[in-house]
């Protein structure tokens, strides 16, 4: 039995669903990180390129290892949504 373009939909839905709530902490914290460091660059007038990217990298580093428990559940239940579905056609 096929699937029609509604479940495919449905599917697309939840897939960019997940892909924003999986990388909205890691983003935030970029983020974050970034306008910290920028500020500290206009208080202080150093003006390094490259003193922007080593923070930024460790903490992206550690909050990809404090939100992979998470990541991982997402993507866990949404695979068995989707194997829930494919198993009931």
């Amino acid at each position: 039995m096929a699937m029609n373009s509604s479940e495919v939909l449905d599917f697309a839905r939840e897939a960019i669903w997940l892909i924003l709530q999986m990388s909205g902490p890691i983003m935030v914290v970029g983020l974050a990180v970034g306008v910290g460091i920028a500020l500290l660059q206009a208080l202080t007038q150093i003006q390094e390129m490259t003193l922007v990217f080593v923070p930024k990298i460790v903490a992206i580093f550690v909050s990809l290892l404090l939100f992979m428990p998470l990541m991982g559940a997402l993507l866990g239940g949404f695979m068995t949504r989707i194997a829930d579905r494919v198993a009931s056609m």
